[in-house]
C-alpha cells in the first residue's frame, strides 16, 4: 500500500473552504481529510489545493497542427474547410508519431492543471485504410503515452462507418477512421488490452463519432454491445451538419438522439451548440453532460451554447480542449463565459441566481468533466480518487483576493502558470509547475513532427 500525505494551507473541499487540510492518499484515493492540523515531517506542503478537472475531449494528434490552419483562402473558411487540411495531414503520421505528439499533449494538460484526459481516438488504420496486425495499434500509443505522462485515461475508440450523412462512403483521410459495428466490436476489445497495463483508474469506454458517420442500426448495435461504461458523441455542432441530419433523418440530431437512443448519465454529448430550447431542456433532464470545448468552438467558428438555460434546467456540463490548438484550462472556462456576455451583452451570466460565476465554471466542469469520464472524482472528498491540483495564491493575480473569490480570480485573471502541483489519482506528476519527464518528451515531440513535416 503506498501512502502519502499533502498539507494544504486552504483547501477547496466538497462542501467548503477548509484551512490548513491534510489529505491522507492511499492506493489513489483520498482515505481521509483532516483539518485545522498542523502538518506532519512527512506532508508535502502547498499553498491552495483544488480538485483537478478532467479534460473530457481530445484528439491529441491535432496539436502538431497548431497555426497551420490560420492562414485565410479563397472565399470563406469554416470548420469544413479545416477538416480538408486535417485529411491531409492524416496521410503522413505514423503510429510512433502519435505517441510522441500524444505526450506532449497530456504533458501540456497536466501542467495546465487537468489531471485525467477523455481521448476521443478515431486515427485506427493505416492510411489507405488497411488496419495494422494489431487491430489497436493506435490505441496502444495513446495507452502509451498516458503511462508515460502519469494522466489518468479515459479512452473513447470511436465508430466511423460512414463518410457523411445519409451513409455516404468514406473516402480520403476518413479510410483511418473507418469500422463496421463488428470490427468496432473487436477494437474495443483490442483496446482493452492494450490499456490493461495501466493503472486502475483507467477507463475504456465508446465514441460514436457522430449521426453522420454512423446510421440507426449500427448505433443501437453498438450500444447494445457495450451497455457500461462512458458513451461520447458529436452532436449539433454545425449548422450545416443539423440541416444534414435533418434532411436525412426528418428531425434535428439532438432531438433524434433524444427520441431513439437511452440517453442518461454516462453520455458525453460533444459540442452541443446549436440546440432549441426543447433540446436544451431535454438534455438537461436526461442526465448527460454537455461537453464544451470553448477555445476550439471559437478557433472553428462553431456557435456558442446557450448556457443559462442549460443551467437553470440543471444541466450538467464539462470542458474539453478538443483540437489541442490551444491547451490552457483557465481560458477554455474564461471563453465559456465571455462567449455568453458578448452575446447577451452582459455580465456574470453563467451562474444560476447570484453567486460567484468562477464557482460555478470551475466546480460545475470539475463535476461534469469526472461523470463524463467515469472517474470517481471530481471533488476533494474522503473515498475519491486524489485528482487535485495546487495552485500558488501569492502570485499577483490572486494575492488580494479572499478565499471566496479564488475561483474568480483563477477563472478570470490567473494564468496556468498558477498551478505549482498536479496529481492523477495520487500520482504525483507535476511538481514546482514542471511535468517531472518534460525535457524528454519535449524533445521527442520536436523529433516526431520535423520527420512528420519533412517526411
Amino acid at each position: 500500500m503506498t501512502t502519502t500525505q499533502i498539507f494544504a494551507r486552504r483547501a477547496r473541499l466538497e462542501h467548503g473552504w477548509a484551512a490548513n487540510a491534510t489529505l491522507h492518499i492511499e492506493n489513489g484515493r483520498i482515505s481521509q481529510i483532516v483539518r485545522d492540523g498542523a502538518p506532519a515531517a512527512e506532508a508535502r506542503r502547498v499553498d491552495t489545493m483544488l480538485p483537478a478537472l478532467g479534460n473530457l475531449h481530445s484528439h491529441a494528434f491535432q496539436r502538431a497542427m497548431a497555426g497551420m490552419t490560420e492562414r485565410r483562402r479563397a472565399g470563406q473558411d469554416s470548420f469544413w474547410t479545416w477538416r480538408t487540411l486535417m485529411y491531409a495531414f492524416l496521410e503522413r503520421i505514423t503510429p510512433e508519431q502519435v505517441e510522441a505528439i500524444a505526450a506532449q499533449v497530456y504533458l501540456e494538460m497536466l501542467e495546465a492543471g487537468y489531471a485525467s484526459v477523455g481521448e476521443f481516438h478515431y486515427l485506427h488504420h493505416q492510411p489507405d485504410g488497411t488496419p495494422f496486425a494489431d487491430l489497436a495499434e493506435m490505441s496502444g500509443r495513446i495507452a502509451a503515452a498516458a503511462d508515460r505522462t502519469g494522466i489518468g485515461l479515459t479512452l473513447l475508440p470511436v465508430l466511423y462507418t460512414y463518410g457523411g450523412a445519409g451513409q455516404q462512403p468514406v473516402a480520403g483521410g476518413q479510410l483511418r477512421f473507418a469500422n463496421d459495428p463488428e470490427r468496432f466490436a473487436g477494437l474495443v476489445e483490442a483496446a482493452k488490452t492494450a490499456t490493461a497495463p495501466l493503472p486502475a483508474d483507467t477507463v475504456v469506454g465508446i465514441a460514436p463519432h457522430s449521426l453522420r458517420a454512423t446510421d440507426a442500426e449500427g448505433l443501437a448495435a453498438t450500444l447494445a454491445a457495450h451497455p457500461d461504461g462512458p458513451v461520447h458523441i458529436h452532436i449539433a455542432e454545425q449548422t450545416a451538419e443539423i440541416e444534414q441530419i435533418e434532411g436525412w433523418l426528418g428531425s434535428r440530431p439532438v432531438d433524434w438522439l433524444l427520441a431513439n437512443q437511452p440517453v442518461d448519465s454516462r453520455w458525453c454529448l460533444i459540442h452541443a451548440t446549436h440546440m432549441t430550447p426543447q433540446e436544451t431542456a431535454g438534455v438537461a433532464r436526461s442526465g448527460a453532460v454537455a461537453g464544451l470545448c470553448p477555445i476550439t468552438e471559437a478557433n472553428l467558428g462553431d456557435g456558442i451554447f446557450d448556457g443559462p438555460p442549460y443551467l437553470a434546467a440543471g444541466g450538467a456540463f464539462g470542458i474539453g480542449s478538443d483540437s489541442n490548438v490551444r491547451i490552457a484550462l483557465g481560458e477554455e472556462l474564461r471563453m465559456l463565459e465571455y462567449s455568453q456576455r458578448l452575446r447577451d451583452r452582459a455580465r456574470n451570466v453563467l451562474v444560476p441566481g447570484e453567486g460567484s460565476v468562477g464557482e460555478t465554471l470551475y466546480l460545475g466542469a470539475a463535476s461534469g468533466g469526472a461523470q463524463a469520464l467515469g472517474r470517481d472524482a471530481g471533488a476533494i472528498r474522503s473515498g475519491a480518487l486524489a485528482d487535485l491540483v495546487a495552485i500558488d495564491t501569492s502570485d499577483p493575480t490572486l494575492c488580494a483576493l479572499t478565499d471566496d473569490q479564488i475561483l474568480d480570480g483563477l477563472c478570470f485573471a490567473a494564468g496556468d502558470g498558477v498551478v505549482t502541483d498536479v496529481w492523477s489519482a495520487g500520482r504525483h506528476v507535476v511538481s514546482g509547475g514542471r511535468h517531472l519527464k518534460r525535457d524528454e518528451i519535449r524533445a521527442a515531440y520536436a523529433r516526431a513532427v520535423s520527420d512528420l513535416l519533412t517526411g
